[in-house]
């Protein structure tokens, strides 16, 4: 234990949360380590300056450790934030930060734009949806729209007990799945209610399987 270095240790702490919680260390000034989860990544880099109404921002300016929703104003989505000042000698050096996706807001519809106006479609109803052509495609059992936000930022607000991201370009709700089968490189597809077949891509396997318990 005595050669393993800071980074390496934040490391395989991190693979304990590395599904659900991202981690960021920083100084009073900048962050110096960031490791990024499957279900949230504010894009942060080593360098980059701490900007004011973050959670470290907020922490380092009370010196006491903050735990909050943050909206999407600062890095584009919305997260909740736990941040832990760090002392040295007695000062102030820095704080870790443990990133949480956000909950829903309290919604249980999407509003979808269609031909003629917008339509409410309740989340039990949604069967997927599919970042295709920069917009964001919602396929529901009778009808099909767009909305404006992006799959990262409905990631954060669909009810994760029911929507879970299985590829770049796919959210599904599991209460529409019909059947999962097997696919190359130890990946798999799933077919859904509607009919439609949705591929899990590699990188969200194992996460998948681990959340559906197979």
């Amino acid at each position: 234990m005595e050669n393993l270095s800071i980074p390496s240790l934040l490391d395989l702490m991190g693979e304990l949360f590395s599904d659900e919680i991202s981690i960021a260390v920083a100084t009073t000034s900048e962050y110096i380590y960031y490791l990024p989860s499957k279900r949230i990544d504010l894009k942060i880099r080593a360098g980059d300056s701490i900007k004011d109404g973050t959670i470290a921002h907020k922490a380092i300016v009370t010196g006491q450790k903050v735990s909050e929703f943050i909206n999407r104003d600062i890095f584009g989505i919305p997260y909740l934030g736990m941040a832990v000042p760090v002392y040295q000698d007695n000062k102030l050096a820095g704080c870790v930060v443990a990133i949480y996706p956000s909950l829903t807001e309290g919604r249980s519809v999407v509003t979808i734009k269609v031909s003629d106006g917008w339509k409410p479609i309740p989340f039990e109803m949604v069967n997927y949806l599919e970042a295709r052509d920069r917009k964001t495609h919602v396929y529901a059992n009778e009808f099909i729209g767009t909305h404006t936000n992006t799959l990262q930022e409905f990631e954060y607000t669909l009810p994760r007990k029911s929507f879970i991201r299985c590829h770049r370009s796919f959210i599904v709700n599991v209460e529409q799945i019909k059947a999962i089968y097997p696919d190359t490189h130890s990946t798999f597809y799933l077919e859904m209610n509607n009919g439609k077949t949705i591929p899990v891509s590699q990188s969200y396997s194992s996460y998948f399987r681990k959340l559906l318990g197979f």
